[in-house]
């Protein structure tokens, strides 16, 4: 795949995302959709844009806190364990998205949705805890797309420190 930065005509987008885990080894994701397709729904893991100046583990942690209420230290992330690079268009603009995964723990399995922006609140439909299983099973559009494959590599704790490019 070409790097992002080689995309014309398109806004560059650097997002920190978290693989948020609860006791069972479920990962939280998310229910949503683009607004100008609002009928192909997909799931995906917290996580969001980086604000200039801010870096990845700051950014992980402020979105991990505005779409759950849950509260997480920087040193509380792994990784980043995935990147991944992906061209797409939301609400009828254009991307080109360098995306970085971290995993972390959550100390509760209850979701506070209440810290979403407007554009949360308007299409993000629902959320729940997703077993690797369930992710494989699945024939809902889930990204990233290797999820399923890749969680169970993630769940024991142990990273070698390599960060994967994932789709």
């Amino acid at each position: 795949m070409t790097d992002v930065d080689e995309v014309p005509g398109v806004a560059r987008r650097v997002s920190a995302r978290v693989v948020l885990l609860d006791a069972r080894d479920r990962v939280l994701m998310f229910q949503g959709f683009d607004p100008v397709r609002p009928d192909e729904l997909f799931w995906f893991t917290a996580g969001g844009g980086v604000e200039p100046g801010e870096d990845l583990r700051a950014a992980a942690v402020r979105e991990v806190f505005e779409e759950t209420g849950l509260r997480l230290a920087p040193q509380d992330l792994v990784g980043p364990v995935w990147k991944r690079q992906a061209v797409f268009t939301f609400d009828g603009l254009g991307y080109a998205a360098q995306e970085w995964f971290f995993v972390a723990r959550a100390a509760s399995g209850a979701v506070d949705t209440s810290g979403f922006n407007a554009l949360e609140r308007r299409t993000v439909v629902r959320h729940r805890w997703w077993s690797a299983d369930e992710l494989a099973a699945t024939g809902e559009t889930v990204y990233p797309v290797q999820l399923a494959e890749l969680l169970p590599s993630v769940l024991g704790g142990e990273w070698d420190g390599t960060t994967r490019s994932v789709r």
